[in-house]
């Protein structure tokens, strides 16, 4: 068998965590959001560009899948903290971005609470494969 009909295996992971109880259209763009900032702290994870047969070119995108998973509350809380316990890099979400409409104003509602008192809707980890294993046990594969 070639080299390009072998699958990949990545020594990482990219997971997003989201709680379960969100709307699809929350669901979609807490996602989104989440993912975004992966890409800055970890330009490894970007493939290269895209073009189509006619020439066109499209941005680049991950190199590897992202996992999506949901959890209750508490388990996006647990989640959290066994990330900042391993030092993994992780964005987040919570429930006061739904108010926001930009940037300054998102980070500005984040940094008025204290972490262990966020309200987490979502939060999106990237590091090596056991540990985000380890921090997303409790969640389940998003449906």
């Amino acid at each position: 068998m070639g080299s390009e009909n072998k699958a990949v295996r990545f020594d990482t992971k990219i997971a997003v965590i989201l709680r379960d109880d969100l709307l699809t259209w929350q669901r979609l763009n807490v996602t989104s959001f989440l993912v975004s900032g992966i890409g800055t702290k970890a330009p490894e994870v970007i493939g290269e560009p895209y073009a189509d047969a006619d020439g066109t070119e499209y941005l680049p995108m991950f190199r590897q899948p992202v996992l999506v998973f949901e959890g209750t509350k508490e388990s996006l809380t647990d989640s959290h903290k066994r990330a900042l316990d391993r030092g993994v890099p992780m964005s987040v979400f919570t429930s006061d971005l739904f108010a926001t409409g930009n940037d300054r104003d998102n980070r500005a509602a984040v940094r008025a609470v204290p972490g262990g008192r966020l309200d987490l809707v979502g939060l999106a980890v990237y590091g090596p494969r056991n540990a985000v294993d380890r921090i997303v046990k409790g969640a389940r594969m998003h449906p």
